[in-house]
């Protein structure tokens, strides 16, 4: 049997990639559970803030072997000036590719991205608590909840939950 996660491939993002990418943001930024994103923003809002990265930003894709883009992840420096050596990070999966390795693929990927950038650790500032599969694959990549800020997302289904700052070494 083929591992699913094997033939998935991450490589830099373009512009080009935006409609794949689209595709897999939409349907969860209107879910309005996981990411920080105002649900009702048009595509034009959302389109600038996962593709616009700053100075040492990086923007990838995950990949199926026809070229499909089945998720995608952004790095940048988590703070400016002498906090800019923690790493900071944001992923989309495809829904419709969930269950196939991509998160776990697109989070090793951007650890080891982050190692070979220089960053000395990686910090996630917004982990939904009830993302438990979020939460499940990034203590397995070796991430720590350092804090939970109470009340701090308001979710649709279940009214104001908590947000891990979720932190490991690199």
């Amino acid at each position: 049997m083929t591992d699913p996660a094997t033939e998935v491939a991450v490589r830099a993002a373009t512009e080009a990639d935006w409609p794949g990418i689209w595709r897999c943001l939409a349907p969860v930024v209107a879910a309005g559970e996981t990411l920080t994103v105002d649900p009702t923003a048009p595509e034009e809002s959302v389109r600038r803030y996962w593709m616009s990265l700053p100075h040492r930003g990086r923007l990838v894709v995950a990949v199926d072997p026809a070229g499909a883009v089945l998720g995608s992840a952004r790095s940048q420096p988590n703070q400016g000036g002498a906090g800019d050596h923690v790493a900071n990070a944001s992923f989309v999966v495809d829904p419709a590719a969930s269950g196939r390795g991509v998160g776990r693929r697109l989070g090793t990927y951007m650890v080891e991205l982050a190692r070979s950038d220089g960053y000395r650790a990686m910090q996630f500032n917004a982990v939904v608590e009830t993302n438990v599969r979020a939460v499940a694959l990034w203590r397995s990549l070796g991430f720590d909840i350092l804090a939970t800020v109470p009340a701090a997302f308001r979710h649709p289904r279940h009214s104001y939950v908590g947000l891990h700052v979720m932190y490991r070494r690199l």
